[in-house]
């Protein structure tokens, strides 16, 4: 392991001396990778210079002690040896998750989808409520977020909707949220105060990138129709909603939230991309027997993730066996505290992984 931190402080030091010279920018391309790199390497150079200076205090420490100390002096050094033993300690812990392989999509944006499940109008206002706990997390944390494809109920529930979630990292943060979510609660409509339980499906993609995805003009069937939505919503005479079939694999994505049609084929495009590129990542999953990712459970879209109870006032995320008994703040897109445990398990599985 140490062996490996020098040589990326050597490759940082030779990235940082390259950024430096006259001639840097003159490639641009080639000047955006090497900033970029930089960028993922000064955490861990940071935390190895920070390791080795801990190692040479220790044996400064150590050299002290064979002067002739009086016993107050020894005893103030064998303290100063035991902090930085345990600094070194929680260093080398930190940089071996450093050192974990990075997923090559966490920096990306996302997109996102929401399905009712079971449950009927029910599992729609479900659907909305977690509509909104992603629209709240998105802003918490400088996010922008556009609609591709909205499809909502009289009632104010959402039937299916699709979101493009723009930022740096958003990947990385949201991708644990794919799955079956479950709500416990009383409907409104309910009489006798019985508890329902009703579902949505959460589906994260990494947006894939033009270069990663090629697409045949003649494997596509593009339909036109008119949009419309509950209450005359979005409604308008004109055939501005798209909607595409991939024909080899027979996926299809439709939009109609704006009111060009070249509009919505940018964005049901850009759906569509993203859509076979997940599907591609997953046919290779297959074949190779291994997940892309180590993710914290099978990330199988069936698979149940998540409870909201609101009786008790709390969400049990069942991957990792954590309830936080703040329902409210949670919905109203507090999420870190989750978030963060996911991401914590996933890396220590991955530890777990390596160690094997």
């Amino acid at each position: 392991m140490i062996n490996k931190l020098k040589a990326l402080k050597r490759r940082y030091e030779e990235l940082t001396a390259a950024l430096s010279a006259p001639d840097a920018m003159n490639d641009q391309a080639a000047w955006r990778e090497m900033v970029k790199e930089h960028s993922q390497l000064e955490e861990i150079v940071n935390a190895f210079d920070e390791y080795t200076a801990a190692v040479q205090s220790e044996a400064d420490c150590k050299a002290m002690l064979e002067e002739h100390l009086d016993p107050e002096m020894k005893e103030m050094v064998h303290m100063e040896m035991a902090e930085l033993a345990e600094k070194q300690r929680k260093l080398i812990e930190d940089m071996k998750i450093m050192l974990l392989p990075k997923d090559p999509n966490d920096e990306k944006n996302v997109i996102l989808e929401i399905r009712a499940g079971i449950g009927g109008d029910e599992a729609a206002l479900f659907g909305a409520d977690l509509l909104r706990m992603y629209q709240r997390y998105a802003e918490r944390h400088g996010y922008r977020m556009e609609y591709m494809n909205e499809n909502t109920t009289e009632a104010g529930g959402v039937k299916e909707v699709v979101l493009n979630i723009i930022g740096k990292g958003a990947y990385s943060r949201l991708k644990f949220e794919s799955g079956v979510h479950r709500v416990q609660r009383v409907p409104e409509t309910e009489s006798q105060g019985r508890i329902h339980t009703s579902a949505a499906t959460v589906a994260v993609m990494p947006e894939a990138e033009d270069v990663e995805v090629e697409i045949d003009p003649k494997d596509l069937q593009i339909d036109t129709y008119r949009s419309g939505g509950a209450g005359g919503q979005h409604v308008n005479k004109t055939e501005s909603a798209i909607r595409i079939t991939h024909i080899p694999t027979g996926i299809v994505v439709q939009c109609q939230d704006e009111r060009s049609q070249h509009k919505n084929k940018d964005k049901a495009m850009k759906v569509l991309k993203s859509r076979i590129y997940e599907h591609l990542l997953a046919q290779k999953e297959s074949a190779e027997a291994s997940a892309r990712r180590s993710m914290v459970g099978s990330g199988d879209r069936s698979e149940r993730i998540r409870t909201y109870n609101f009786p008790q006032g709390r969400v049990t995320d069942h991957r990792i066996n954590m309830t936080l008994y703040r329902l409210e703040a949670f919905l109203d897109g507090d999420m870190d505290e989750m978030i963060d445990a996911l991401i914590l398990a996933e890396r220590t599985a991955q530890l777990t992984g390596e160690a094997e």
